[in-house]
């Protein structure tokens, strides 16, 4: 009996390791890059709220956060957020090369700028995107880096074209197989359009989606575009001194179409990306191909990309993101 009960507490504390390093497995943080087209507008101050809410909570480590746009407030904009929610020495960078430069139009960018505590004050104090994606990805474990982008794809076709440098002698779509798990994005008109963040880069849409080795989730247009969101923010009367409420408070009013809220994209790319697309979404696999006009086509036949289709009722993955986006630092710096 001794040698039983000595056999049997070794299974146990067997299986309760076992138990142990199953439930560490299960909820590691996702390691993420976070690609941004900051300024153009306002749903991705929405996307990085959620981001750092939910690094918050131990479900994501934010690597780096880098602008797709070349938009003059794009890198001292990023960095008020990640000041904001307690993370100022976060990566950033911004395309040296040609990129879109659009800017918002209703201004939020200039406020939040100007009344808010950052380090950058141009693009011009920031690095090179690309430098920023291959010195993190090149110190990161093989496949374990998600890569989400809801902008345009700029970065991500020339880290693709990089060659070898001091941070690795691999190319960049070396670097991209080795060390990233999967893209998601915001991106696509389904099941054939011309959608904003495909068709403002074209050709860097087409060599993303042509070539990009790891599998590709896309977050499409009218995932977004029922999702409306920022009035519970902007009504909240204990949220004070927020970038985000108040680029939301400064937008909304200036365009008609958001009297109901925001359209937003950008969230549920970024909630999936450290959550999963279940039980919010499931998803429809194919590829998406673009043309040189921007346009895209989805094509069922083909395999390496996936798209979401929409499961749970859109209200509840309203009232989830609002919630989000409502999410207060822990310590504002």
């Amino acid at each position: 009996m001794k040698n039983f009960s000595l056999l049997t507490a070794v299974v146990v504390l067997l299986g309760s390791a076992a138990c142990d390093d199953k439930a560490k497995t299960k909820t590691a943080p996702v390691q993420l890059i976070f690609d941004t087209d900051f300024g153009p507008d306002y749903d991705d101050v929405g996307a990085i709220t959620v981001l750092h809410a939910l690094a918050d909570s131990g479900q994501v480590n934010i690597l780096a956060t880098v602008a797709s746009c070349s938009h003059p407030n794009a890198a001292a904009a990023i960095d008020v957020f990640n000041t904001y929610f307690g993370r100022p020495g976060l990566p950033i960078g911004v395309p040296k090369g040609p990129s879109v430069a659009d800017t918002d139009k209703q201004h939020w960018t200039d406020s939040v700028t100007a009344n808010y505590p950052h380090r950058l004050r141009s693009n011009d104090e920031a690095p090179d995107a690309v430098e920023v994606y291959r010195k993190v990805l090149a110190a990161q474990p093989d496949g374990s880096v998600t890569v989400v982008t809801v902008g345009f794809f700029t970065n991500l076709a020339n880290l693709l074209n990089s060659a070898p440098d001091e941070f690795s002698d691999l190319t960049g779509k070396q670097l991209v197989s080795k060390k990233v798990k999967q893209l998601v994005s915001m991106a696509g008109w389904f099941p054939t359009g011309a959608e904003y963040n495909v068709k403002r880069d074209p050709i860097a849409s087409m060599q993303v989606m042509e070539q990009w080795p790891t599998p590709i989730l896309l977050s499409g247009f009218h995932i977004g575009q029922k999702i409306k969101t920022g009035l519970p923010l902007i009504n909240n009367a204990a949220i004070k001194n927020s970038p985000v409420k108040d680029a939301f408070r400064i937008a909304i009013p200036l365009d008609p179409q958001d009297s109901a809220g925001r359209m937003s994209w950008d969230q549920t790319a970024v909630l999936v990306a450290v959550k999963g697309y279940d039980p919010y979404y499931s998803i429809e696999t194919g590829h998406m191909s673009v043309d040189s006009t921007g346009t895209n086509t989805w094509d069922t036949s083909r395999r390496g990309h996936a798209r979401l289709v929409e499961k749970m009722e859109v209200s509840k993955v309203n009232k989830l993101i609002d919630e989000l986006m409502m999410y207060q630092p822990k310590t504002k710096k």
